[in-house]
């Protein structure tokens, strides 16, 4: 009876895994573009070698592609499910919260004031996903598709790490980041690191954005 048991449950991770959908595999797809993104810029900070930054870009971007993928297909097959969506905000904090954040981090906006800037634009993006999930049904209007967004998508900081890999062509990391940096009350501001705040400040904004 104990062996039974035990049989029952080294199987039990391969059933949940049985129960995920075409596009739940594109979703966890996104999430190791993001955790890979992640990698590359711990990488580039311990070698400084500018490839991983573009690399860390390139999974952003990859991770995109993912996330648009995953929800044509699950409309495709008509198979939603809270599984997916939930599935698809927790990518989406990787990828387009957690990734972008630390990209900045790496190529240069390390001061004291930077940190919470890049930490209010994840919890800005966290809340963002969450005001989604629960108002989904809301901004469907009944229908399967949501009609608006309200605040920009997180997937927009895409923009901003495409931004940072221009910098990076241009040799504009670290000390020669745009825009320099300002020092108040003994701490540091790369102001680059404001277009963060302004992010972050329009995915929570009450603002709406058609969908398309």
């Amino acid at each position: 009876m104990r062996t039974d048991m035990k049989k029952h449950q080294q199987h039990k991770p391969f059933a949940m895994i049985r129960e995920f959908q075409l596009a739940d595999w594109f979703t966890l797809a996104n999430a190791v573009c993001g955790t890979g993104a992640l990698f590359s810029m711990l990488s580039y900070l311990q070698n400084t070698d500018v490839r991983h930054v573009y690399f860390a870009g390139g999974l952003v971007v990859t991770a995109l592609v993912f996330d648009v993928l995953d929800g044509r297909i699950a409309r495709w097959r008509q198979k939603n499910s809270i599984l997916g969506r939930e599935l698809d905000s927790l990518a989406d904090v990787i990828s387009f919260g957690v990734a972008p954040a630390v990209i900045a981090y790496g190529c240069g906006m390390q001061g004291l004031y930077d940190r919470i800037v890049l930490t209010c634009f994840v919890a800005c993006g966290v809340s963002r996903l969450a005001r989604y999930n629960v108002t989904a049904d809301e901004l469907s209007e009944g229908g399967s598709k949501v009609k608006y967004f309200e605040g920009t998508p997180i997937p927009t900081s895409v923009l901003l790490v495409l931004l940072l890999c221009i910098a990076a062509s241009q040799g504009a990391l670290r000390e020669s980041l745009w825009f320099g940096h300002i020092l108040f009350a003994g701490f540091t501001l790369h102001p680059l690191v404001l277009l963060y705040a302004l992010s972050g400040s329009l995915m929570i904004s009450r603002i709406r954005f058609p969908k398309f």
